[in-house]
């Protein structure tokens, strides 16, 4: 019987943490996985969506709205519209594409009420 037989749960999970904390992929830089957030990407601007894929830079992003012009509801950057929202009147949301794949440079996580503002803003229309 080997050592690796006697470990307790307890040790194995310990092991399993330690093997994969040097694991970007598997460790947590994919907790925001399956969760609304804004995406700034490379060159096609910023994204709102569920994030549903990540590996590298890369992201998938479903049920996914172009932020073309966003005006934060409270302070003046992309992370405050992941806080506070945005102002309708002034910003300009695309309606939804199914899933998009990115490039993306940052990752902001979205509070319920920022959720809600983007997914409740109307779709731009040309003209």
């Amino acid at each position: 019987m080997s050592k690796l037989d006697e470990m307790t749960l307890g040790e194995i999970k310990e092991a399993a943490a330690l093997l994969s904390c040097g694991n970007k992929e598997t460790g947590t830089l994919n907790n925001m996985v399956g969760k609304d957030v804004i995406i700034r990407t490379y060159s096609a601007g910023c994204w709102f969506g569920r994030l549903e894929e990540k590996a590298g830079n890369e992201v998938i992003l479903a049920d996914a709205r172009r932020m073309w012009r966003w005006w934060a509801a409270d302070g003046i950057s992309l992370s405050a519209c992941a806080l506070h929202g945005i102002k309708h009147d002034k910003s300009k949301i695309v309606e939804a594409v199914p899933s998009v794949w990115l490039e993306a440079i940052e990752i902001i996580p979205c509070s319920p009420g920022a959720i809600d503002s983007i997914k409740g803003a109307p779709n731009v229309q040309a003209g």
